[in-house]
């Protein structure tokens, strides 16, 4: 028993230390309150306003200027919630040999990140908060249901638990490259285009559709978008593929864990 709650203080204690580097600069944590809304508004909003003035009644695959705007300002929420964390810090524990700390300590590297994550995600839930109030106030969202929130917080905690694995896989091959960066944007680039952050996938090949829907891709933005517009119901199969992709990637992980701690020698200490 007191092991247990030994274990969980370390947990809570690494959550709140984490926190604080989080919000220790208020500047920074004004910018990110606030710069996810102005974005939206100045690059996204004022865009498919000029695509759409451009014709009176435009539809666009079934998206009329209102639905199309609906769709981008969920998009912007569920990349606060699922899609925010990067895995550089990762990196550079390995690269630079910090992680020798961590094979002496009794909390170890999985757990401090994980434990890292966790205050990220607490940090990302308020702020989308703050920018769907922001959104709901200019009369973007219409017909805002509570359980959707609901369920499309709950969708999307489950999607960041997945983009957390892969980033995790992206930082934990600094066993063998000196520099990750370079996978981080190629991933980050994929999953905007794939995942239907940047377009709705309804403006893609159906053929193309098909087959992202095997890959983890749309569930980083469409489906979650759609789960907290309504048009999905958040018990489908989309949580079980999410779940296969959690534990592949998990395993994954744990198998570059045990191969690089061979290779492992510490160079930057």
């Amino acid at each position: 028993m007191l092991t247990s709650n030994a274990n969980i203080s370390k947990w809570v204690q690494t959550i709140k230390i984490s926190w604080s580097q989080l919000t220790a600069y208020r500047v920074n944590f004004f910018l990110q309150v606030i710069g996810p809304s102005l974005v939206f508004f100045f690059i996204k909003y004022n865009l498919w306003s000029s695509i759409y003035s451009s014709q009176s009644g435009l539809i666009i695959q079934g998206y009329n200027f209102s639905q199309m705007i609906h769709y981008h300002a969920w998009s912007l929420v569920v990349s606060l919630i699922a899609g925010g964390y990067a895995s550089h810090n990762l990196a550079e524990d390995i690269r630079m040999g910090r992680i020798s700390s961590y094979l002496i300590y009794p909390f170890n590297f999985w757990e401090f990140h994980t434990a890292s994550f966790i205050s990220f995600q607490l940090l990302q839930t308020f702020i989308s908060m703050i920018t769907i109030a922001f959104i709901f106030s200019i009369g973007i969202f219409h017909n805002l249901s509570f359980m959707a929130l609901i369920y499309g917080y709950l969708f999307c905690f489950l999607v960041s638990l997945m983009w957390f694995t892969l980033q995790y896989m992206t930082g934990i091959l600094a066993f063998w490259l000196e520099e990750t960066w370079i996978l981080r944007v190629i991933l980050q680039i994929m999953a905007a285009f794939l995942s239907g952050a940047i377009l709705p996938l309804e403006l893609y090949p159906s053929w193309l559709v098909k087959v992202l829907d095997f890959t983890p891709f749309p569930y980083l933005s469409y489906y979650p978008i759609k789960v907290f517009s309504g048009e999905i119901s958040p018990f489908s199969g989309a949580p079980l593929i999410i779940i296969f992709w959690i534990v592949t990637f998990a395993l994954i992980n744990r198998f570059i864990w045990s191969r690089g701690m061979k290779l492992y020698t510490a160079a930057g200490m």
